[in-house]
């Protein structure tokens, strides 16, 4: 790896000889601007605004704009001539815990390689009091004509450099809170933690960028004249109220079924709160479901009663007839159980008739 910078680590009265290398590199694509009627490239050349001239690296120098718009001419010779006393070393001031740094200082992340043979003992011997102190020694640095600050941490057998922003650097984070008092149940807690523990833990390793690769087989395809197939854009997901407590019962069931933990469980959609017009209409949903009242178990009942009353009359009128047909007697006493046949019948049928009104 080529060095970007070469000093030495300032640690009390020892002087460690180091080269700066950058510990990360940029994968991500990068474009050309083109003249969309013919694929021309284009350019940007520099030229000055009072004359027009088009201009040299050589000829275009630095200056600071003052409030009126003014510029104040900066040369490289006026910038060496400042005492910065880290110009060419890497200037241990303390060491700290590791957590008493904020993530949000991190900035640009570098390798901190021994420059020779004899930085090999002194270099070695920072390196073990790091990892023994579990420490990480805050310094300063000046790189690219200004002076930094940097936090050296061990990485393996290595000592690595995170450049760190200057405090007055971190805006004020209050404004970026939500503005609504909100108060978080326990139950949604619970939930929350469920779904923290059933995603569990990630090789950092395995993540890749999918745009990345997505944009490769797109510029992979149109080189070899092919015409990319249109992909439908995700829906957005953006500025629905929802159910929490659904939304993360779900989240979780499907974390759950995609870790192969238990029945693959049906995913719900996130479901939008009830709309006021709603909630006036709920009270009568539940009224249709309620038990049948008195009322109607009354006049259920009395139809159940007239029911029986017809089918008796129909027995005891069959009944009547086969005994009328199996008696050996005149036609008198046929006429007679016939009669009484029929007084029995409107008696029965009087329940029937009350029902009824």
């Amino acid at each position: 790896m080529r060095s970007i910078w070469n000093g030495a680590i300032s640690f009390g009265l020892v002087s460690i000889p180091i080269k700066l290398v950058n510990a990360t590199e940029n994968h991500s694509i990068s474009f050309r601007q083109i003249h969309t009627a013919d694929g021309g490239r284009v350019r940007y050349r520099k030229v000055c605004e009072l004359d027009g001239e088009e201009l040299s690296t050589e000829e275009i120098g630095k200056a600071y704009e003052d409030a009126d718009g003014s510029m104040i001419p900066i040369t490289d010779a006026d910038l060496a001539a400042l005492p910065l006393p880290t110009a060419k070393t890497i200037e241990i001031v303390a060491f700290v815990p590791a957590d008493t740094i904020d993530p949000l200082q991190m900035d640009a992340a570098y390798y901190l390689s021994a420059n020779g043979v004899p930085a090999a003992k002194p270099y070695t011997l920072l390196r073990e009091a790091l990892k023994r102190s579990q420490k990480v020694a805050i310094a300063k640095f000046a790189l690219r004509g200004r002076e930094r600050l940097g936090m050296l941490r061990v990485v393996d057998d290595v000592i690595a450099m995170h450049g760190l922003l200057w405090p007055d650097e971190i805006r004020a984070s209050e404004d970026a809170a939500p503005e609504a008092d909100v108060s978080v149940r326990e139950a949604e807690l619970d939930l929350a933690d469920a779904l923290m523990d059933t995603l569990g833990e990630v090789d950092m390793a395995t993540l890749h960028d999918d745009y990345r690769a997505a944009v490769e087989e797109l510029i992979a395809a149109k080189a070899d004249g092919a015409l990319p197939q249109a992909q439908e854009a995700p829906a957005a997901k953006g500025g629905k109220v929802i159910d929490l407590m659904a939304a993360l019962e779900s989240s979780v069931k499907a974390a759950k079924a995609a870790r192969g933990e238990g029945e693959e469980g049906e995913v719900a959609e996130v479901t939008e709160l009830s709309s006021r017009k709603t909630r006036k209409t709920a009270p009568v949903k539940r009224t249709a479901a309620k038990k049948t009242t008195p009322a109607k178990k009354t006049s259920q009942a009395k139809t159940a009663q007239a029911k029986k009353s017809t089918a008796t009359k129909t027995t005891t009128t069959a009944a009547a007839k086969k005994s009328a047909a199996s008696s050996p007697k005149s036609t008198g006493a046929k006429k007679s159980t016939a009669t009484t046949a029929k007084k029995t019948a409107a008696k029965k049928t009087a329940p029937k008739k009350r029902a009824s009104a």
